[in-house]
């Protein structure tokens, strides 16, 4: 979900020249198989903070200033990847909510199991593996978030990031698609004004 902008409370948190971004990324406490402790922790804290450092670089924050940009990330199935997953819905509910953006960010991960490097690591994969790369990009290839567990030679991390990078511009295409079918649907409903989007 996407709130704003809107003003800021407490008010000693604007800032005079921009809006802020504050993003909340949250795990149900049913959404992993041995239930979590409901609410926030250390991990929420890590990932709330990279997953805003990521979206924040296209957001044109000058257009609002003294307001707020609330990004909320809900999990209810963690089967790896959630931080990847949350980026891209993120990414898509700024750009369906109309906030102003240079481009969108999408989100794909790579990883190492049994000494090979594969795209997007499901849930045995990610905990029995021996490296996960995360990444967010935009579409022109500038990285906004690359994260590492774990170890790679020279040469996996070269063919990692490749296949990480690679899965994300396929997930561009998916986020793109979905915004101008959604819009495509609305200029297309009888007594609407017509939508039009740039191919």
């Amino acid at each position: 979900a996407v709130y704003g902008p809107r003003e800021v409370h407490p008010r000693h948190l604007q800032e005079v020249t921009r809006a802020i971004v504050r993003y909340r990324y949250n795990m149900a406490s049913f959404s992993v198989e041995e239930r979590k402790r409901p609410g926030p922790d250390r991990r929420s804290y890590e990932l709330s903070k990279v997953s805003r450092e990521a979206l924040e670089p296209v957001i044109l924050t000058s257009f609002f200033p003294r307001s707020v940009i609330d990004v909320f990330v809900e999990v209810l199935q963690a089967d790896a990847g959630t931080r990847t997953a949350g980026i891209n819905a993120a990414s898509v509910a700024l750009a369906d909510a109309g906030i102003p953006m240079k481009s969108m960010i999408s989100s794909c991960a790579a990883g190492k199991v049994g000494g090979t490097i594969v795209l997007d690591p499901m849930k045995e994969e990610d905990n029995f593996g021996q490296a996960d790369l995360p990444i967010a990009m935009t579409p022109n290839g500038d990285i906004t978030l690359m994260q590492m567990d774990g170890n790679l030679s020279k040469e996996e991390f070269r063919q990692a990031v490749e296949m990480a990078m690679k899965g994300a511009r396929d997930i561009y295409e998916l986020q793109r698609r979905a915004l101008v079918e959604k819009y495509s649907q609305i200029s297309a409903a009888p007594g609407q004004e017509g939508v039009h989007l740039c191919e």
